[in-house]
């Protein structure tokens, strides 16, 4: 069954934002309202051994994803590529998903009355093209690509990467999106350094 999802490389993650403001401008998405948002995790250790990284937190295209479930009136849905949406139309902004998400994914549009998140930019893959966040990486950081798929560029990356592809801490939900980070800190096997995903 095909699964697509993001790589992120953050071993090459320059944190230049260029992913937030073309996602803000592809989606045309309101102020005060981020699907791809960029952390600045440290910098870490004592002068003159620092260590720091950027962090992108966007949708992580769960394989059994929570916020699907509880949605009471199947507005929330994976389409044929294994991308989460949701139909606005079907929406009664109960906000079950905002509350199931672990990740801090989804966001209230007081505006127009209901749930949205990250699409994966859905209308230019629709097109054949690539979402915006991943065509405007400077740093080449971001793939995407079929996961399930082991001749797939996303698959043969996460290969290549061994042990240094990583997911975000699994609460049964089983992330898809992958990041590169090979050991700079310890931090990242400590589900501490993640609370920060509570506030997004």
């Amino acid at each position: 069954m095909k699964k697509t999802a993001l790589v992120i490389d953050l071993d090459r993650c320059i944190g230049c934002y260029s992913c937030e403001v073309a996602c803000k401008n592809e989606n045309k998405i309101d102020l005060g309202v981020q699907y791809n948002k960029v952390f600045t995790i440290g910098p870490t250790g004592n002068f003159p051994n620092l260590e720091m990284y950027y962090l992108p937190a966007v949708c992580q295209s769960c394989e059994k994803a929570p916020c699907v479930d509880v949605c009471p009136t199947g507005a929330s849905y994976v389409d044929k590529d294994g991308v989460i949406l949701v139909d606005s139309k079907k929406c009664i902004a109960c906000m079950s998903c905002i509350s199931a998400c672990p990740y801090g994914a989804r966001k209230f549009n007081e505006k127009q009355q209901y749930v949205e998140k990250c699409t994966m930019c859905s209308h230019l893959l629709n097109a054949g093209d690539q979402p915006a966040c991943v065509k405007v990486c400077c740093a080449k950081a971001r793939f995407f690509g079929d996961v399930n798929d082991p001749e797939s560029k996303v698959s043969k990356i996460i290969k290549e990467a061994g042990s240094a592809a990583r997911s975000l801490p699994d609460e049964g939900n089983r992330p898809a999106t992958r990041y590169i980070l090979h050991d700079k800190t310890a931090k990242w096997q400590n589900k501490k350094s993640w609370t920060f995903f509570e506030n997004i």
